[in-house]
C-alpha cells in the first residue's frame, strides 16, 4: 500500500484499477494510472 500512496492513489483508486485490469497492478501501470488520473489530467 505504500507504493500506492507513493503514486498519490487512494485505496479507492487501486481497487478500480484492480477491477479494471482484472489484476494486481505492476509498478509501470500503476505509474501510468497515477499520472493519468492526477488532477493536472485527469483521464478518469
Amino acid at each position: 500500500m505504500e507504493l500506492v500512496k507513493a503514486h498519490g492513489l487512494t485505496k479507492e483508486e487501486y481497487d478500480k484499477i484492480k477491477d479494471i485490469l482484472g489484476r494486481e497492478p505492476n509498478f509501470t501501470e500503476l505509474g501510468i494510472f497515477s499520472v493519468m488520473w492526477s488532477e493536472h489530467c485527469s483521464y478518469k
